[in-house]
């Protein structure tokens, strides 16, 4: 069976969409996948299991990005396409069925689950690979609690203030995990750079891995954290979906619509709409909370 899997353009929907491409791995047993995403997505994709080959799609003008993958598309033939871009791609080229995501309300997971008639939808899940692992064992301390923190995001209004991030992690290495390491993880690029380097001045004991990993040496190094606390982004899905306690902050972006799922996953939001709102007790609570339920008997890791 060959399958076309659409994908989006940014990491966080990414990460969310994976439950959709794991459902189709065990419904269709040796199915070989092709999936085309935004190259900042791509890298969600690089240990999926049975994939054929990622197509990058660069945007460009007039949606042009779409006639080279329509070319190279519509000269295959395929068993199943599944677009969740909501594109015409999907009815342009030779299928025996398809499936097209359209605009609908609730959180992504569930809108994401519609478009094969999923109830309920199948979470996320993170792929690594052997050599993801041993990256990450050669970064992090074997014998630390490892605390996780995410200080960025793609528009500021989505950062929660880095003196909070540094108190927060002051306040859990105080309580619940003595000992423990923060560990500051972000994406390429010196925007991110710029918004990780305030909490790294704060916490000069951090492990600095921003924007030096990739997205499954990432999800690697989060298997190995007792928390995750950050901002919303893909790595706060990436995290969640990895099985890691995840509490997300959120600010202008509505987390009944995009908060993280996992096994221990939860957002904070602040009352007035502004992440500045969302107090550092408020987050330290939750990720107690999230720690206590993580570390009964019926724990599971999403991780693949």
């Amino acid at each position: 069976m060959r399958i076309l899997f659409i994908g989006p353009n940014r990491v966080g929907d990414a990460v969310l969409s994976t439950g959709l491409l794991d459902h189709l791995i065990r419904a269709h047993p040796g199915a070989k996948i092709t999936v085309a995403c935004g190259r900042p997505a791509a890298g969600v994709f690089a240990r999926l299991p049975g994939c054929e080959g990622i197509l990058v799609i660069d945007k460009r003008p007039w949606d042009l990005h779409w006639l080279p993958l329509w070319s190279w598309a519509v000269r295959r033939r395929w068993d199943l396409v599944v677009d969740i871009r909501g594109s015409a791609l999907g009815f342009m080229v030779w299928s025996r069925r398809r499936a097209v995501m359209r605009p609908r309300p609730g959180h992504k997971i569930a809108q994401l689950g519609a478009v094969l008639r999923l109830d309920p939808p199948p979470a996320p899940v993170a792929w690594i690979g052997a050599e993801d692992q041993a990256r990450a064992a050669s970064l992090l301390p074997p014998d630390r609690p490892l605390i996780a923190l995410g200080p960025t995001a793609n528009w500021p209004p989505k950062a929660w203030p880095p003196a909070a991030f540094a108190a927060l992690f002051q306040a859990l290495a105080a309580g619940p995990l003595p000992g423990a390491v923060p560990v500051v993880l972000g994406g390429p690029g010196p925007a991110e750079r710029a918004l990780a380097e305030p909490l790294l001045t704060l916490l000069p004991g951090a492990i600095d891995l921003c924007g030096q990993l990739s997205l499954p040496e990432a999800a690697a190094c989060l298997t190995r954290a007792r928390l995750f606390v950050g901002n919303d982004s893909g790595l706060m899905h990436l995290a969640a979906a990895a099985g890691v306690p995840t509490v997300g902050i959120f600010g202008p972006t509505d987390p009944a619509v995009y908060a993280p799922i996992g096994p221990y996953a939860a957002a904070v939001t602040g009352a007035s709409g502004a992440i500045a709102d969302v107090t550092v007790a408020e987050v330290s609570a939750m990720a107690e909370d999230l720690l206590a339920r993580a570390a009964s008997p019926r724990h599971a890791i999403g991780a693949r």
